[in-house]
């Protein structure tokens, strides 16, 4: 995955509130990332992590792995 990503392909939509479980980003955003200037993508990317707990989403990354 390019650095200027936040996928981590679990791309599932939350449907309350209509955030990637994986990544954060709304529908919209994904649709569109790769016509995005490189400048907003790290600027919605700046914004995932209190979208995602504001939401009560907690980051794929930050899981606890499956034994």
């Amino acid at each position: 995955m390019s650095k200027e990503t936040p996928c981590v392909a679990v791309c599932m939509i939350d449907p309350k509130t209509k955030l990637c479980f994986g990544c954060g980003r709304t529908l919209p955003e994904i649709a569109r990332w790769h016509a995005m200037e490189s400048v907003e993508r790290l600027a919605v990317m700046a914004l995932l992590p209190a979208r995602m707990a504001d939401a009560g989403l907690l980051p794929i990354a930050g899981l606890p792995k499956r034994a």
